[in-house]
């Protein structure tokens, strides 16, 4: 690829702080241009968390960059409390960080789950939301949950798959979700704990084409997994809160009008590219890009660089 784009270099915050509401501690913070464009930016999982890296898909000279840690993950507190932590308490957070912070309009942009969260907050918010930049469709139906958790891309990284299924007893594989669900709402901490690192390192295999033991130890991490494998779950048990599972799809009349961009991995096995084809089929004036070479992650090599061509070319209107 000619001209490729590269994250920008390491930016530090100028602000941070904590939203307390409903028992939870919300972390959030600032960077970039202080009186720049507002952008939010959306981490996945959910439970996954923001990171220093994120904030360099953003021009700091331009944007004025909010990143939040969604309940329950990352820096914000309690750790991995689900009381109160569904998809609606997460789009009434961003509301509310968006008011704190005085902004009038923000560039939404999401990967993988934030891709899910992102279109819930607009078609809530359109108002809101200036553009979107979503990378990775996850629209959390029930076809996308069996394809990752049950069969489908178990045939694709079958090493991982059975360290992922070790720890379910054979008679209980037939619904590996509420297999695990059961284990992480059990009394056994000790085994909770295995289970959340087993069901993170499976995610960490198959989210980079290049399978990496070295991705998957750092998603063993026993904190990041606590958080991220029981919020997960959580979610995914719950049908993301959502009314229907076609809700987001059908929603998608109510955004049509906020210049968006979706970028997609054509070997993405977490969210497989059917799915952002689907939602593009409902919203021909988005821009769909497919990088022909990727898989999920955000920093594959075209995925990075279809993320920062869309921030630079929002970054200029």
């Amino acid at each position: 690829m000619s001209n490729q784009l590269t994250l920008f270099p390491p930016i530090k915050s100028y602000d941070s702080g904590f939203l307390s509401i409903d028992g939870h501690e919300i972390y959030y913070e600032q960077c970039g241009n202080s009186n720049g464009k507002p952008a939010l930016f959306l981490h996945g999982g959910p439970g996954g968390g923001g990171s220093e890296d994120v904030r360099r898909f953003f021009d700091p000279d331009i944007y004025r960059i909010v990143v939040f840690d969604q309940r329950g993950c990352g820096r914000s507190k309690p750790h991995a409390l689900l009381e109160r932590n569904t998809t609606w308490d997460l789009v009434a957070d961003i509301e509310r960080i968006r008011r704190q912070l005085d902004i009038k309009k923000w560039l939404v942009f999401g990967g993988s789950w934030g891709s899910t969260l992102a279109l819930a907050y607009a078609q809530n918010h359109p108002e809101a939301v200036s553009e979107m930049i979503l990378r990775g469709i996850f629209l959390l139906r029930q076809k996308e949950l069996k394809w990752f958790y049950q069969e489908g891309a178990s045939r694709i990284y079958p090493e991982a798959w059975g360290e992922f299924i070790e720890i379910i007893k054979k008679e209980n594989r037939d619904d590996l979700m509420d297999a695990y669900r059961v284990i992480f709402t059990g009394p056994d901490k000790r085994k909770s704990l295995d289970a959340a690192i087993a069901w993170s390192r499976w995610e960490a295999a198959c989210s980079s084409l290049d399978y990496s033991e070295k991705r998957m130890e750092e998603f063993s991490d026993p904190e990041f997994a606590l958080a991220f494998a029981l919020i997960e779950n959580h979610y995914f048990s719950n049908a993301g809160f959502f009314k229907s599972e076609t809700q987001l799809l059908e929603g998608i009349e109510k955004i049509r009008s906020i210049p968006a961009v979706i970028i997609q991995g054509r070997f993405d096995i977490v969210c497989p590219a059917e799915t952002a084809l689907e939602l593009a089929s409902r919203w021909p004036e988005a821009s769909l890009k497919i990088c022909p070479f990727s898989g999920h992650s955000a920093f594959e090599r075209e995925i990075t660089h279809e993320l920062i061509e869309a921030t630079n070319n929002f970054g200029s209107t």
